[in-house]
């Protein structure tokens, strides 16, 4: 994803009250009107689609000198296989992941640029437009694990679970780094809070229920010793059952968070159309053909770069004889680096609240859309496409519950702080870091034994 174009929800700045009624016209007593009806301004959720405008005057936007430089780098490595030239593994393992992760970048990015301009043109609601681009943006990681399952259902399954693992680290440790107010906390916005608290605490206790099954079973003569083709559905269901309660209430907060707004602040029926045209203020305008073309690239984009990527993972695992978890743990590693930068560039321009956003969407959307679309592949992959796969049947291994089971103590510490509406201390960033990093040297030292 693109640091310019990632929908987001940004936290007001307190002393700042035109940034707190979100109109830049708006009085001064705006900031006492909100307080005085309950509405914290520090932590009003305050959303700004699209590129800013020094990058909007801009004829050629910089996704697109990225994604000529992707496209033309693929098709170089399609003509050199098609002629037959045999570069080494590793050289040719190294350009496809390379490739296809700036493929993917720019398509991510595509993807929210086409999704914020036809938003703007239906006048679509800030908390609206946003979430239903950051749910198409993940379209390039399914594309991504849909590739990826016929080459090793195993490392399909690590690479989202690893991912969600290295966000909640980055979500930790940038979170100590974030400006404090005079108790020492950088608040979020509300709605985030509660339901971000909620969908926690369900990771969470999935994780530990369905990692204290495996124990059982893998540890008793229990017949049951590995995941079928049904076990995957319904974990897949449950986890997307979830995604969309909270979808459904963090879109309902944000609404009503507006409306409280609207009321407190007596705002007029200009000024909440006015409000509203703020949000797409630097969106730049464009036809339904236009947004079609975009929608077709990022598509596109998503296409190509999956298939790079699922190259990468079939050359490291049968060429350089990487055992699947630790294929899977280097590409996880690499498949936030988009992500990582949008974090770092939104930081370094002070926009914490966009940089924190994206921090937590990237735990949450991971586990409650990405793993169960991995799931539902692997599902349909092993029940109607070919069973006989050396990786199946998924047995209860040490790998695969370590993976399950360990959403349980990261996320109940994400939930804790997420309770006390604050991000993370240095106590807190320590015990993350040693969370995670006992979990990767546990993959990595054990996952390739076969009696592990």
């Amino acid at each position: 994803m693109a640091e310019t174009d990632t929908p987001t929800v940004e936290v007001a700045d307190a002393a700042d009250t035109q940034a707190a009624a979100g109109l830049p016209d708006a009085p001064e007593e705006a900031h006492q009107a909100l307080s005085e009806a309950g509405i914290d301004p520090d932590r009003l959720s305050i959303l700004h689609l699209g590129r800013p405008p020094q990058l909007l005057q801009r004829r050629v936007a910089p996704w697109a000198r990225r994604m000529v430089i992707g496209y033309s780098l693929w098709f170089l490595l399609y003509v050199l296989d098609a002629v037959g030239v045999v570069l080494p593994a590793l050289v040719s393992a190294a350009l496809s992941l390379v490739v296809g992760l700036i493929i993917l970048q720019v398509a991510c990015q595509v993807l929210v640029t086409a999704t914020e301009r036809f938003a703007a043109r239906m006048n679509w609601s800030h908390y609206v437009a946003g979430t239903v681009a950051e749910i198409l943006a993940t379209l390039p990681e399914c594309v991504v694990i849909a590739f990826v399952v016929p080459v090793s259902p195993l490392t399909a399954f690590v690479i989202t679970m690893v991912t969600i693992y290295n966000n909640a680290l980055v979500f930790s440790i940038y979170s100590y780094f974030l400006p404090r107010d005079q108790h020492g906390k950088f608040m979020m916005p509300k709605p985030i809070t509660d339901a971000g608290t909620q969908i926690l605490i369900a990771g969470g206790a999935l994780g530990l229920v369905l990692g204290l099954v495996m124990i059982v079973f893998s540890t008793s003569s229990h017949p049951k010793q590995a995941f079928a083709p049904v076990d995957f559905a319904v974990v897949s269901v449950l986890l997307l059952a979830i995604f969309v309660a909270y979808m459904v209430k963090l879109v309902r907060d944000l609404g009503r968070e507006e409306d409280d707004v609207h009321a407190a602040l007596e705002l007029t029926e200009e000024e909440k159309e006015q409000r509203r045209t703020l949000v797409y203020r630097n969106v730049r305008e464009s036809s339904l053909g236009m947004i079609g073309v975009l929608l077709l690239l990022g598509i596109l984009g998503a296409f190509l770069g999956g298939e790079r990527v699922a190259h990468f993972a079939e050359l490291a695992i049968k060429d350089l004889h990487f055992n699947e978890v630790l294929a899977a743990v280097i590409l996880a590693a690499f498949a936030g680096m988009s992500e990582y930068v949008i974090l770092w560039t939104s930081h370094r321009k002070q926009e914490y609240g966009i940089a924190l956003a994206n921090a937590f969407g990237g735990i949450t959307q991971l586990l409650f859309l990405i793993v169960p679309f991995t799931l539902a592949s692997i599902a349909v992959y092993q029940a109607f496409i070919n069973p006989a796969h050396p990786d199946f049947p998924m047995g209860f291994t040490v790998p695969n519950i370590l993976l399950v089971i360990f959403l349980f103590p990261t996320f109940h510490t994400l939930a804790a702080l997420l309770e006390n509406d604050h991000t993370m201390g240095l106590l807190d960033t320590v015990i993350m870091v040693a969370i995670v990093a006992l979990l990767i040297l546990l993959l990595v030292t054990y996952g390739g034994d076969p009696a592990a």
